[in-house]
């Protein structure tokens, strides 16, 4: 286990995580058919996403809440999303920018759950 310095470690944090959604029964058919994702413009955004939270690089431009209004996402997507992000956190870093990163995660899937609950576009559970 090794803590996250930098960027090296961020790719390496979204690689991994975005390798355990694409096999995930619940979220890879969210990712890769309904929003069809281009995964290699998607990937550099996340790595700058993560560096600007985590490091405060200012490398990711852009309004992530957005691309999640016309998805049909219910509050278990999101949990998923959350258990993937700490299990890969668990599996490779420790130390305060992995808890960091641990917080941030979890707060952010809670303000798109909840946004998206106000707007009346998060889905009932099937």
């Amino acid at each position: 286990m090794k803590e996250i310095k930098g960027r090296a470690e961020v790719i390496e944090l979204v690689d991994a995580f975005y390798n355990k959604v694409n096999e995930d029964p619940l979220l890879s058919p969210v990712f890769n058919q309904i929003a069809a994702v281009n995964w290699e413009a998607h990937l550099p955004k996340m790595y700058n996403f993560w560096e600007s939270l985590l490091f405060g690089a200012h490398t990711y431009k852009g309004k992530p809440f957005d691309h999640h209004l016309q998805l049909p996402l219910t509050a278990r997507h999101f949990e998923r999303w959350v258990e993937l992000f700490n299990e890969t956190l668990n599996e490779r870093f420790t130390g305060e920018k992995a808890e960091e990163a641990r917080m941030k995660a979890t707060n952010i899937a809670g303000v798109f759950r909840f946004k998206l609950n106000m707007l009346g576009s998060l889905q009932p559970e099937s």
